[in-house]
């Protein structure tokens, strides 16, 4: 019984099944029939009529017979098929044969996706038909009306356009007669091919209208403006020339030849249409007009600069040559005084032989300027490289001179720093004295024989002759030095001193109480008289601290307070 019931219950299951799935089947068969429907409604024969309205003969006539076979062949054949297809899918659906339904409605979806395409391939190609005709008859009347403004233009200005009067003429003839072409090409229904001959003449319309505007400008540069620059070009040439100016270097002549030349050729060019051509080639002969007037106003220029700055360079060498010879002598003195090394002392021999040449050069120079026979350019050259070393040499002459008067400022400075360090030696002394230090640790002596004896070595560098700045100069930062590290120990010293006389003294109120304080005490003392003030420090610090923590802070206070104004005073 069990077994019956799941029977029946895996029936039931598998009907509901199948009833939900054949649902699904039935919604995408009529989705395939709305879509045939739509198909079949599309607006075709309406599209199609529109190119009826245009000349039914030639390529428009082929076209259309082609649209109207594959617009049959949608309804006729394609479309039937489908419906055929679509009772078929609905009784496999029908009968739960599902494999067979899904398969029969894959074919129906990809006919109607291509008849679809062949539908928008059709309507494109006719709208693109019809409105190529459209847009060809505009472009044509743009091109008519262009060309009609072209042939008043050169009917009223025709004297303007000189040689290539017949050109443009011919240009527009041609035009005219493509339009003629376009007219045959519409009427024998060809408005594809049309549309790309009235591209084309577009195109031609709009260089001849750009011919127009340019040609009449480009004949007077060519007629007028040209020759005129280069006739005032050569002129200006003539009179320089006239003027003692040596251009043969620059060429000018043979390039103002080749220019006429060319502007004739220009001319020839325009009568061809060779529009661009002699366009680019009147802005590269302004270009070269504009060069060479560079060239000469470089040569007036350059006469300027030489006429300015010869005798003055004539004078500089002249006031270099005796400052010079001043220099020498200035040498030779204060070589006597102070020891100065070989290449101190070829200074002033080195300036002098590059002046003896100079000199040769400027003089060479004024034969030349005076002969005639050279570009003032390259005089200008020539000069303005003998004035830039002069210009040098009197730098290094004034920077030498500086050299020899800075070696006397130098010695009378270095005494002036002996002074202060003598001074610097006295002021530690006296320090020492005021603090009443028993005695002078022998480290402490030889750091001070040290700074005096480095003083006495500045002093006798200072004696020698001829005296050679650089040792005593040498000997001078060491003796500041050793000054210095004396201040230094004189410092440490005398605080060492107040502090360990300051902590012994602190120290004596436990002496009688603690036995270890008082031996300690006592050797402090005896490192304190015989000058081992640092050890006294130390032993004093150590016994203090240990009875009393925090004593020897307090004491280190009161000791820098009273250090501040002796210090003041030192």
């Amino acid at each position: 019984m069990e077994f019956v019931i799941g029977a029946i219950l895996l029936l039931i299951g598998f009907f509901i099944t199948g009833f939900f799935i054949r649902k699904n089947y039935y919604r995408e068969i009529d989705q395939l029939e709305s879509w045939k429907i739509q198909i079949m409604n599309r607006p075709v024969l309406e599209e199609m009529s529109k190119v009826k309205k245009l000349n039914m003969v030639g390529q428009t006539e082929e076209m259309f017979e082609r649209w109207r076979r594959t617009w049959d062949e949608i309804v006729t054949v394609q479309l039937p098929d489908v419906e055929e297809l679509l009772f078929d899918a609905e009784e496999f659906v029908d009968k739960f044969q599902f494999q067979k339904g899904k398969a029969v409605l894959q074919k129906i979806e990809q006919i109607l996706k291509e008849s679809e395409q062949k539908i928008e391939q059709l309507m494109m190609e006719i709208n693109e038909l019809v409105g190529s005709e459209e847009q060809s008859r505009a472009s044509k009347e743009e091109i008519e009306r262009s060309l009609r403004e072209a042939k008043k233009q050169l009917l009223a200005h025709r004297h303007t356009f000189g040689v290539a009067i017949q050109y443009l003429e011919k240009a527009v003839e041609e035009i005219v007669t493509e339009l003629k072409a376009f007219d045959e090409l519409t009427e024998n229904g060809n408005y594809i091919e049309a549309r790309e001959l009235v591209e084309k003449l577009a195109q031609e319309m709009n260089r001849l209208q750009h011919y127009i505007e340019t040609v009449p400008a480009l004949l007077t540069e060519c007629l007028s403006v040209l020759p005129s620059s280069i006739e005032e070009l050569e002129e200006g040439y003539a009179e320089m020339e006239q003027q003692g100016y040596r251009l043969e270097h620059l060429q000018i002549q043979d390039d103002l030849k080749e220019m006429k030349e060319e502007i004739q050729s220009f001319i020839c060019q325009l009568e061809e249409g060779a529009i661009e051509t002699v366009a680019e080639g009147v802005q590269q002969i302004k270009d070269k007009i504009n060069t060479i007037y560079d060239l000469l106003e470089k040569e007036v220029l350059a006469k300027q600069y030489i006429v300015q700055h010869e005798g003055k360079s004539k004078h500089l060498l002249m006031e270099l040559l005796k400052s010079n010879e001043a220099l020498k002598h200035e040498t030779e003195m204060v070589r006597m005084s102070y020891q100065l090394d070989e290449k101190e002392l070829n200074i002033p021999k080195r300036i002098d032989q590059s002046l003896k040449q100079l000199s040769k050069r400027l003089d060479m120079l004024s034969v030349k300027i005076n002969g005639n026979e050279t570009s003032y350019s390259l005089l200008q050259e020539e000069l303005g490289d003998i004035r830039a070393q002069l210009e040098e040499l009197q730098k290094e002459q004034q920077l030498f001179n500086e050299q020899m008067q800075n070696l006397r400022k130098d010695e009378l400075e270095a005494r002036e720093q002996i002074k202060e360090l003598k001074k610097k030696i006295s002021e530690s002394i006296r320090l020492v004295k005021k603090s009443n230090v028993p005695g002078l640790p022998q480290e402490y002596q030889l750091v001070l024989e040290q700074a005096q004896s480095s003083i006495q070595e500045v002093l006798e560098s200072l004696e020698e002759k001829p005296l050679n700045m650089n040792n005593v100069n040498y000997r001078l930062k060491e003796a500041q030095a050793e000054v210095e590290y004396l201040r230094e120990k004189t410092e440490e010293m005398v605080e060492q001193v107040i502090l360990a006389e300051k902590i012994i003294q602190y120290g004596n109120r436990y002496r009688s109480r603690y036995e270890h304080v008082r031996q300690g005490l006592q050797e402090a003392e005896v490192a304190f008289r015989t000058y081992n003030y640092r050890g006294a420090c130390e032993q004093a610090a150590s016994i203090v601290e240990e009875i009393d923590p925090g004593a020897l802070k307090r004491i280190e206070e009161w000791v820098n307070e009273e250090l501040i104004h002796w210090k003041e005073d030192y």
